[in-house]
């Protein structure tokens, strides 16, 4: 049994082989975390991936538009409070809609270690199904949260045709994509070998497809694989039967150790291993993906489920984590899907709490977005000032569910604001009560290294700035068409 210290090595270097595995089970070497309650994102959860990466969670899912966003938290519980910040926004209408399925890896590639976005999109027309397909981007450095730079479309070199739900992991010391196809009326799990984490090297084989009952529940589907390995041994989960189906559920496959690209190599579980809790009130969990615990000892099942049997395949669908356990035979066992509002008590080695609070801080001066005098009225100015730890300089980020957030003040519980909804260059920004407008929506974005971002209104498009990049306390904040400089660089702190 290794210690801790060569076991976080090992960790640290099976990740960077694009491995997601818990090692061996060793004793708990910390308490546990915060305790959350699911769900931890109640809209736009499907298809979640969590990675857990130097005591940060990396939280991703489907957004079904042509920007990916992601959350990052010390603690589990802190994602359901942390801000969506988009870390990729892509504009080519050959490939930029409906971007389904993200999951991010950390692998050793070209360029050196980085992390990678695998994700599936397509083109911006009405029936765009047919055209969805596997894509990945690049970390510019080695911050999972960007910026991130479009690398490759991944198909097949014989065929090019519909193939998503991308994962990747390294099998026998071979990088190789898991997919899921159409074949033959069904959907089918798929491989592909690469030869770096952006290039297939061979085609693509089919290695099981939905023969069994229970898998073809609504439709005969076979998609979202997900690796895990654990004491010499490799799972695959995989979501089986209609996404738009209470019965949408797990499945396992069993890799033999030959040729991955062999479907005789994968053996089948006869039975789900995780499914509908009418109980519960859970239905159609599935899609999920696995991350590890901060201190290495406990390994997690995150996925999305709905609330009702009648809920659909759509935005409804949210994100739900819980421990998944071992069988004496050395399989996972998953468990039951919990209940939303169960308090469950958050992953082993977790050492912090997160209050869900942030300040917003200047990268050209240093100081913090405040509240004149921490005025609770409407209509009160919104300035830069020497950051003080006071709540007129605390933020709280609420979820619009549209790659969008209103930011809302600590002291007064007021919202920032464009005032008078107006689109030009200069704008002031204020405090105002909520309405529910554009105009009180923002979208943070990975600017540069370092994790500063661009705020970016919904309405106007334009950016928060420290007016003519003043350095001094009382300097205005106002909005200004993008110009990509440090006046207009911002930091989400944890308060």
């Amino acid at each position: 049994m290794p210690m801790p210290r060569m076991r976080a090595a090992l960790s640290a270097a099976l990740l960077s082989l694009g491995v997601l595995t818990a090692l061996p089970a060793v004793s708990a070497t910390a308490a546990p975390g915060q305790t959350f309650t699911n769900p931890i994102k109640p809209q736009k959860g499907a298809d979640p991936h969590i990675v857990q990466d130097g005591g940060n969670y990396y939280m991703i899912a489907t957004s079904w538009s042509s920007t990916l966003t992601m959350r990052t938290s010390k603690t589990l519980a802190g994602l359901a409070t942390a801000p969506d910040v988009a870390v990729y926004h892509d504009t080519n209408t050959s490939r930029g809609c409906n971007m389904w399925a993200p999951e991010l890896h950390k692998l050793a590639g070209p360029n050196g270690t980085r992390w990678y976005l695998y994700y599936t999109a397509g083109q911006c027309v009405q029936d765009y199904n047919i055209t969805q397909r596997m894509h990945v981007l690049e970390s510019v450095g080695t911050n999972p949260m960007g910026p991130y730079v479009y690398k490759n479309r991944l198909f097949d070199p014989n065929r090019d045709d519909w193939f998503i739900d991308g994962s990747v992991a390294n099998l026998g010391g071979k990088l190789y994509l898991f997919g899921s196809i159409q074949a033959g009326g069904t959907q089918n799990l798929a491989v592909m070998p690469l030869s770096n984490p952006w290039t297939p090297s061979g085609p693509r084989t089919q290695i099981s497809t939905p023969t069994l009952a229970w898998e073809r529940q609504g439709h005969p589907v076979q998609e979202g694989p997900a690796i895990l390995q654990r004491g010499g041994k490799t799972f695959m989960a995989y979501s089986a039967s209609g996404c738009w189906t209470p019965d949408y559920k797990l499945g396992l496959l069993t890799w033999n150790g030959a040729d991955p690209t062999r479907a005789t190599s994968w053996v089948k579980s006869p039975n789900p291993v995780f499914q509908r809790n009418d109980a519960n009130s859970v239905y159609g969990p599935g899609h999920n993906q696995f991350f590890t615990s901060p201190d290495g000892t406990e390994t997690w099942n995150v996925y999305h489920a709905n609330d009702a049997a009648t809920d659909g395949c759509d935005n409804g669908r949210s994100l739900r984590a819980q421990r998944v356990t071992w069988n004496s035979d050395g399989t996972p066992n998953f468990g039951v899907p919990v209940r939303l509002g169960a308090s469950l008590a958050g992953p082993s080695g977790e050492t912090t709490t997160v209050s869900g609070v942030f300040t917003i801080v200047n990268r050209n001066s240093g100081k913090c977005l405040d509240v004149i005098n921490a005025s609770t009225a409407d209509g009160a100015n919104v300035r830069q000032w020497t950051c003080n730890g006071n709540n007129a300089q605390k933020w709280r980020f609420e979820d619009r569910y549209n790659e969008h957030s209103r930011i809302i003040n600590v002291a007064s519980g007021k919202v920032l604001d464009i005032a008078n909804c107006q689109t030009g260059d200069g704008a002031n920004v204020q405090q105002w009560t909520g309405l529910g407008n554009a105009c009180q929506e923002f979208q943070p974005a990975t600017a540069a290294l370092g994790g500063w971002v661009h705020i970016t209104n919904r309405n106007s498009g334009k950016v928060l700035d420290v007016e003519n990049c003043s350095t001094a306390d009382g300097a205005n904040v106002r909005q200004w068409s993008r110009l990509g400089n440090a006046c207009q660089h911002w930091q989400l702190r944890p308060a």
